[in-house]
Formats: structure tokens, sequence, C-alpha cells
């Protein structure tokens, strides 16, 4: 247990030994700081420590007013501590333990009592585990730029979805900084502009086929992936202790191995039919592994993510060469 008091009432740079257990160290015009030491190790430990150090380990605050306040640190076996205060300034004591603070004032005819706390903080722990979801729009460039409309692998950014269900850990490196380390399962769709070309698998690879014997009105190849990644985050509002009022980023790698892929392609006769349905597997096509970057950026209760493929969504010379490109929200 360690007892400090600070008193403001004195002036002068001297320190003081007032007995075997007790330092009494008085600075500035009006401060004074009193340790009282039970035991050798105490007090040897208190030469190695600077002023700075004592405040931030006994959470002390700046006072505002005149008077005697002393601090009481309790620590426990199991290494949990309860900081005590109580200030005196007269016929006013206050005691403060935690977020709740008792207010005696004997100034009156009589001594009235009152009981205060402060709304209850939520802590940020230092290792936590989550469940995110990302829903967003997929793209993807060849040689730096967006496949041209013409092309029949031009994508569609609406109804291109990028759905994507990770487990998540999170460990506090300092305040305000984390690293994110985990899985998650993530599908690709690629929805094509050109709805008249048919995707399907030949032994050059991928081809799309001209179909103008029917009405085809939905054309599309998709990819699911098991995705490993990991992130460094910076939480602006953390670290400057405004809560959620603070700018996030986060940036990290991510690898993935694909689980399956598939094409579709939806038409009606041209003399008029229901909707009928191609399907075939794509994997001797797509590429069985994607790297990339992802990256985040926050505000509140809104997270935004991007992630680029650095390597082409399809086995070199079974397809064209693109790198997909994703960008949404994190719920």
């Amino acid at each position: 247990m360690a007892l400090y008091q600070q008193l403001f009432a004195f002036q002068g740079d001297v320190v003081e030994k007032t007995g075997r257990d007790s330092i009494i160290v008085e600075f500035g015009k009006s401060g004074k700081l009193v340790f009282a030491i039970d035991n050798p190790r105490d007090f040897e430990r208190l030469k190695q420590m600077d002023v700075n150090q004592i405040i931030r380990e006994l959470e002390l605050n700046i006072p505002d007013m005149e008077g005697e306040q002393t601090v009481v640190e309790i620590k426990y076996r199991d290494g949990k501590k309860e900081i005590v205060r109580v200030y005196e300034d007269g016929t006013e004591t206050e005691v403060s333990v935690g977020r709740y603070k008792l207010i005696v004032d004997e100034s009156g005819a009589k001594t009235t009592v009152k009981l205060e706390s402060e709304p209850k903080t939520k802590k940020d722990p230092d290792f936590r585990t989550y469940f995110s979801m990302d829903l967003g729009i997929n793209t993807y460039f060849e040689d730096g730029s967006i496949p041209s409309p013409a092309e029949p692998y031009s994508v569609k950014g609406w109804g291109s979805w990028n759905v994507n269900l990770n487990w998540m850990a999170s460990q506090k490196i300092s305040q305000g900084a984390y690293w994110d380390f985990g899985l998650g399962v993530h599908w690709y769709n690629f929805k094509f502009n050109n709805t008249g070309y048919q995707p399907r698998t030949t032994d050059m690879g991928v081809d799309f086929l001209p179909r103008p014997d029917v009405n085809g009105f939905k054309s599309k190849i998709s990819a699911s992936y098991l995705t490993a990644m990991t992130l460094f985050k910076y939480d602006f509002g953390k670290r400057y202790e405004k809560g959620r009022d603070g700018i996030r980023v986060g940036i990290g790698p991510y690898a993935g191995y694909r689980l399956g892929g598939r094409s579709k392609f939806v038409y009606r006769e041209l003399e008029g039919s229901g909707r009928r349905k191609i399907k075939e597997g794509a994997g001797g096509y797509l590429n069985n592994f994607r790297v990339g970057l992802r990256g985040e950026f926050g505000f509140r209760s809104v997270t935004f993510f991007s992630t680029y493929d650095f390597n082409s969504l399809f086995h070199p010379d079974l397809g064209p060469s693109v790198s997909p490109m994703s960008f949404g929200i994190v719920f």
C-alpha cells in the first residue's frame, strides 16, 4: 500500500526527511508532497521514480482548489489496485473511490452528506474476439484501368456483390493501436455488362461465347475463398480518449485459397420461354490463390473497406489478366 499527500500552502524547494516513515518534498510557491514509507524496499523504489511517474501511477488530477489531498493506493494479491482519494478543505471533505464520490459539508448548521457517481466507463480490453461482415461491390483492373464496356468480360458494378464473413481477434498494442488477425469466407460475384455472352470452360481456358440465338439477360462468374488476413489498426478517438468521435484507419495483407467457383448464364428463347440457366464449374480457369492488401477507414459507427488483389482472377494464359478490387462497408 502506498500513501501520498498533496498540500497547498508552502513555498521553496526543500527535501526533508521527517522520520523513518515519511518524506516531505516542497516545491514551487505552494506545493508540498508527503510520502509515507513503511519498508526499505519502497524507499529504494521511490528514489528511482520521478514526479511524472508518480502522477501516472496514482492517477492524480491537477487540483483546482487549496486544501489537502490524500491518495491511498491499495494493491491486492491478484494484481488489481484501488485508488482512494480524500480531499479536505476546511469544513468540506470529499472521499472518492472509483466513480463514486462522497461529499461531507459541515459549513452550515447541519451536516450534509451527498453521494455522487460518474457514468460507468467501458474499459478497452487488451484482447478480444469478434465477428464482422463485409458487403461491397467488385470490379477489376486490366493493365491499370477498368476494362472497356465493349469487352465481353467488362463488369457491371451494381450486382457484382462481394460478401465476406470474418472471425477476428484483436490484440491491443498501445492506447489506440491494435493488431487484428483472423479467418474469413469471402464470396466474389462478377456480373458482366454484356449479357449476350456466355462464359464457358474450354481446353484453352475461359471463353466468352456470343449467344445471338437466345435473349440473354444475366451472365456472371462467382468464386469463394477461405481467407486469412491481418491488419494494423489505429483509432485516433481512443488514442485521445474521445471514444467513437475519432477517425479509425487500418491496413494489412491477406491471402486466400479458392473453395469453389462457377459461371452462370440466364436466358430466354427468342420465340419466348421461361427463364433458363446454364451453370458450369469455373475451377479450370480461376486462380486457386489470391494475395492482396486491405484498407479500412472509419468514423463513429461507420467503417468502410477496400481490397485489391495483386494476382489475376484467372490462371495465367487461361483468361484475361485482371486484378480484382472491392470496396464497401463493414458491419
